[in-house]
């Protein structure tokens, strides 16, 4: 039988081989999902399989805690959807067809994004017929997908998913439209650019697919091309999320990158939506692909 000293020596060492162990299992995240997003990406609190007439969802913002307004790639139809229930409740047609990426609800007004930088505001958006003002931002990127509203600041946020012009490829803008002057406030709220987010997965240790570039170095193979953005209800960070290398990154509210995930492909397959319940809970939509039409549903954990 072993002495205390001995059972004691014993002790000790086994709290220090399971926190060595510990240290050596999280060195490789930088920092914890929930502890700087709030959420767990890998394990989604709810999968919703959605109707075969959302399949190319490509936007989503709430209306309350039970209804969705969606929007389709293609079709200029307005989608009133029920979480509850998985029901589409009711529809509008507010355009012939076009590659409509984005929604976000103002009040009574919902405004949807075009991805030739082309705002469509439906002003009372429950009663039909609905009228339906066109606003031409004159963006340079040629690919715009995301949209939100920024209450705070009275504007939206519109997120091109292209670059702004020649000479300028690693740079991707966020614009602000102001909502009092239906303009376009014409310098780039936010540059962001991906040699900056690439470093930053170097300087963190961040686990991501790698390429050799044009010097045969080996470089972060980020591409970080925005499909959808939102501010978070709470904290005021501001999430993007790009879909073609199933990644989501956070900012503060100043632009400062804090923290970004590679996402799991067979989880996040063709992920186009993203938005917020006013209490945090984060829901993320993946357009059907070779899959299902889903929305995911990531409960907010302070």
């Amino acid at each position: 039988m072993l002495n205390p000293i001995a059972n004691s020596c014993i002790i000790t060492a086994i709290i220090l081989l399971n926190c060595k162990a510990a240290s050596n299992k999280n060195d490789k995240i930088y920092p914890s999902s929930e502890k700087v997003s709030g959420y767990n990406f890998a394990v989604p609190d709810r999968i919703i399989e959605l109707p075969y007439e959302l399949s190319e969802i490509s936007g989503i913002t709430p209306i309350d805690t039970n209804t969705l307004a969606c929007i389709q790639d293609e079709n200029g139809i307005l989608y009133l959807y029920d979480l509850p229930s998985n029901e589409i409740k009711n529809r509008f047609t507010f355009y012939e067809k076009g590659d409509f990426e984005d929604i976000t609800r103002v009040d009574t007004s919902m405004y949807i994004l075009r991805s030739n930088a082309t705002l469509f505001e439906i002003s009372n958006y429950k009663t039909e017929p609905t009228k339906v003002n066109l606003y031409i931002m004159g963006i340079d990127a040629a690919d715009n997908e995301g949209l939100c509203y920024d209450k705070a600041h009275e504007r939206l946020l519109v997120a091109s998913k292209g670059n702004p012009g020649k000479g300028l490829k690693n740079i991707r803008d966020i614009y602000a439209f102001d909502l009092k002057s239906k303009t376009l406030v014409e310098t780039p709220l936010f540059k962001f650019d991906e040699r900056i987010i690439k470093q930053f997965a170097l300087d963190h240790k961040i686990e991501v697919p790698l390429k050799q570039n044009k010097k045969g170095e080996t470089e972060p193979d980020i591409k970080f091309r925005p499909t959808a953005v939102c501010i978070h209800p709470i904290t005021k960070k501001l999430f993007l999320l790009s879909g073609p290398d199933h990644s989501i990154f956070i900012f503060s509210d100043t632009g400062t990158l804090v923290y970004f995930e590679i996402l799991n492909p067979d989880l996040f397959n063709q992920a186009e939506g993203l938005t917020f319940l006013e209490n945090g809970d984060l829901l993320i939509s993946n357009e059907a692909g070779e899959k299902k039409p889903t929305i995911m549903r990531f409960n907010y954990r302070k």
